[in-house]
């Protein structure tokens, strides 16, 4: 279909219905029956236009790829929160904090044992420094945005292991292939990630804060409860409470899915051809061989598990309740994938490259980009649903305009890191300040006066990054 202004009306509807309703999903049902009706012109020929756009989302190889490597790594995340892996190692940590340096050390040490997804991390640490705070006196809300600060910037920037390198992938995969730009999704990916200014700068800036006026006393932090047989249904903060650590538990898995990964982007690049380890990891399939490392890893932990003489009761049933955990934003991918089909259908791209593509340089198109998806972020407080909606916006506009490619997926991420960090509706804000016993809007407002200056410095990068490149 030739391009129109029709092909705008889904993002049109997306992005102030999210804004309104705080949330992104009714906003991505929407847009996805109007892009549906204006190609079919019927109320029945849009649902069945709609269903049939989800369900071509579901069936696609590709996509499911993406959406079995969220479902188990979520899954194998709630294996290790029940066997102790994860406290254990914390406790572990935590009984050695004597010093300011030793509490600086204890947090960000966490990280890479801590670093598969924002919640996971805050769940396991925010208790741990919360009795660091009754101990030592130290600011609330310094520790609590110490902690919030040391989640999804870093996570963000990490290219494997963790739930996001699937999704942020998979919405660039998506936008590519809606401007047939022949590039590997996962190499666009991985070059993006130096310009997550967002994401770079708020690290830097996190560092420096938490090492000022931070008033530092001398004690121990309290160690765990004793376990039980029975945990399932209890709730996970009060599960974590009762289990008993064992660091054991976390550090096989972890050592097997890192090495896995590695093993398997390999094995897979020399069977697509590549001669050199190097150039093997380049071409191998990332999502593929991430899911391959991911399968073998539970297979192994959940021995090693049951070796330890770990319940099975418990391993299975959170083994799908951690899976369960990543159905939301699964659901979402499905829908964004949905949407782009229905949008694409009705010349998204041709209309975008005919239009904004005329008129605005692509020097600047980094910078209005990730302009744009921080307010939007802000408002809903969703990294991932605004990379959905605005990674085939900016890869689209990049691509008219001769904007760098990486540049402005980049900025996309930063956009989306913006608000996910500062928003009081993002997942970490909330759970930080209810963890941390602080009202959430004074710790939201704590935390937005240093996102603001992380986000102007972040725009000026972006304004000038353009101009320096060839």
């Amino acid at each position: 279909m030739e391009g129109t202004w029709w092909s705008l009306l889904p993002f049109l509807l997306i992005i102030p219905l999210a804004i309104w309703l705080k949330e992104i999903l009714p906003g991505l049902v929407a847009g996805l029956l109007i892009g549906a009706f204006c190609l079919e012109w019927s109320a029945v020929g849009a649902i069945e236009r709609a269903v049939s756009a989800i369900l071509h989302a579901l069936t696609d190889s590709e996509h499911m790829k993406v959406a079995a490597f969220l479902y188990l790594f979520g899954s194998l995340v709630g294996m290790m929160q029940i066997t102790g892996g994860i406290k254990g190692f914390v406790e572990m940590l935590s009984g050695r904090i004597r010093s300011k340096r030793g509490l600086l050390l204890f947090v960000w040490l966490t990280v890479p044992v801590t670093f598969f997804m924002p919640m996971f991390r805050i769940m396991l640490l925010g208790p741990v420094m919360k009795a660091v705070l009754r101990q030592f006196r130290i600011d609330r809300r310094r520790m609590a945005y110490m902690i919030d600060v040391s989640t999804e910037p870093i996570i963000v920037l990490l290219p494997a292991a963790t739930a996001f390198v699937g999704f942020m992938t998979s919405v660039v995969a998506a936008a590519l292939a809606q401007n047939d730009i022949a590039e590997s999704p996962y190499d666009v990916f991985v070059r993006s990630l130096p310009y997550n200014l967002f994401a770079i700068v708020a690290l830097a800036v996190g560092l420096l804060t938490t090492m000022l006026n931070v008033r530092i006393g001398k004690s121990r932090a309290k160690k765990g409860e004793g376990e039980t047989n029975e945990l399932h249904g209890l709730g996970l903060r009060k599960e974590l409470a009762l289990i008993s650590g064992e660091p054991l538990h976390l550090f096989v898995p972890l050592a097997l899915l890192l090495g896995l990964t590695f093993a398997f982007f390999v094995y897979d690049g020399r069977r697509r051809g590549a001669s050199r380890w190097l150039e093997a990891f380049s071409a191998a399939d990332a999502t593929w061989a991430m899911l391959l490392a991911l399968f073998v890893t539970i297979l192994l932990s959940m021995t090693f598990y049951l070796w330890r003489r770990q319940s099975l009761s418990e391993l299975t049933y959170h083994f799908f309740a951690g899976g369960n955990e990543m159905m939301a934003p699964i659901g979402m991918l499905v829908l964004v994938w949905a949407v782009s089909s229905v949008a694409g259908e009705l010349g998204f791209a041709d209309y975008v490259s005919s239009t904004f593509g005329t008129w605005l340089p692509g020097a600047l198109v980094p910078a209005a980009v990730f302009l744009a998806g921080s307010f939007l972020s802000y408002f809903i407080g969703s990294s991932w649903g605004t990379w959905g909606i605005f990674m085939p916006l900016g890869v689209t506009l990049a691509h008219a305009t001769g904007a760098p490619i990486e540049v402005t997926v980049g900025a996309v991420f930063a956009s989306g890191t913006f608000g996910a960090f500062a928003s009081p509706l993002g997942d970490t804000t909330i759970t930080t300040a209810a963890i941390m016993d602080m009202d959430l809007m004074s710790y939201a407002k704590y935390k937005l006066r240093i996102s603001l200056l992380c986000a102007g410095a972040s725009l000026v990068g972006y304004v000038l990054l353009p101009l320096w490149m060839p």
